[in-house]
């Protein structure tokens, strides 16, 4: 399991550094490729007037209201980028895209304020609706499109919105083949009414205000990563060693044929997160937190794994942590016994 202890030498000297002391800009890094490439898919969706300004933070986000992208600040900077694949697996190109496309569709909802239209709270629901962290979500419900991890569109009417704009504007989506006989096809066509609508429209806010900008970040980036890692880890906060014992058995005496169920767990870490994190939704950075407990848990319990079995393995601990996930998702917790 890696941690910040782990850092390698040539990554060392930027733990201590202020992230506001970082220098760190859209332009000329990695991110304004993807900055571009939105605007592009914009362009040939026709929104020839609608243009989301993006900025650096500390994650991905819109703020409440307010038509500008906040894109995590650690892939504006090549070495900030390889400490994160170190610490919470980097988003790859495709999910960078996933997450702009998502993005825009909050802020193309508060630029033109489509939220107070009638038809707009008829198919999604209020807008006002409390926003809850945890919620109950239908799996493979027909009235909700799916583009990111999980279920994601089914939690705030603002949420199913951006999801559905974020399929609409995915090139070779091929939506109208995709989702001809689902109900979320109604959300569909809406999108694409109102995108015909606002082709030549400025924006009813032009410019939005942004919340906690890269410049505003007074942490160090290992204080950021600390916090971090302190809230997801206080998050999984269940005893997993009754279940993994009954997985795995323990080391015991000298046995041939095995090796530490800890060593395979953390070769199925990417898998077993990426499988978790996509079915259920639940951050990825929790996901990866309950996958690292239970390493630590098979470590402190010398419990061992069977060579030649790693098959079966993977598909009890995807099912294991996948129905975990789902309490925490719907409960707010990893309820357990």
């Amino acid at each position: 399991m890696f941690t910040l202890e782990d850092v390698p030498q040539e990554l060392r000297e930027l733990l201590g550094k202020r992230i506001s002391q970082l220098g760190l800009r859209i332009e000329g890094s990695r991110v304004e490729r993807f900055v571009q490439q939105l605007h592009r898919e914009l362009e040939l969706k026709a929104l020839r007037k609608f243009k989301p300004a993006c900025y650096l933070t500390d994650e991905w986000g819109c703020p409440d209201g307010e038509p500008v992208i906040g894109v995590p600040f650690y892939l504006a900077d090549p070495r900030l980028s390889q400490l994160e694949k170190l610490v919470n697996d980097l988003e790859g190109d495709r999910q960078v895209m996933m997450y702009m496309r998502h993005e825009a569709g909050h802020a193309i909802n508060y630029a033109y304020r489509l939220h107070a239209r009638p038809e707009w709270r008829k198919l999604f629901g209020p807008y006002h609706r409390a926003y809850r962290e945890h919620y109950q979500p239908v799996p493979f419900s027909r009235k909700y499109v799916r583009h990111i991890e999980g279920w994601y569109a089914q939690k705030h009417p603002d949420e199913d919105f951006a999801e559905t704009f974020a399929v609409w504007l995915t090139p070779r989506s091929n939506w109208r083949r995709s989702y001809r006989s689902w109900p979320a096809i109604r959300k569909l066509r809406y999108v694409e009414r109102v995108a015909r609508e606002l082709r030549d429209r400025d924006p009813d806010v032009p410019n939005g205000t942004v919340d906690l900008s890269v410049d505003d970040m007074k942490l160090t980036v290992e204080q950021f990563y600390r916090r971090f890692s302190r809230q997801n880890g206080a998050a999984v906060d269940v005893s997993l060693d009754a279940d993994l014992a009954g997985f795995f058995p323990s080391q015991g005496r000298r046995r041939k044929g095995v090796r530490p169920a800890a060593d395979l767990l953390e070769e199925m870490r990417p898998l077993l997160t990426d499988k978790i994190t996509y079915w259920t939704g639940v951050k990825r950075a929790v996901v990866r937190a309950l996958v690292e407990r239970m390493t630590r848990t098979c470590k402190d319990l010398h419990l061992v794994a069977e060579t030649g079995r790693e098959q079966h393995y993977a598909v009890e601990l995807t099912a294991y942590g996948t129905t975990l996930a789902m309490t925490y998702l719907t409960r707010g917790k990893f309820f357990h016994g």
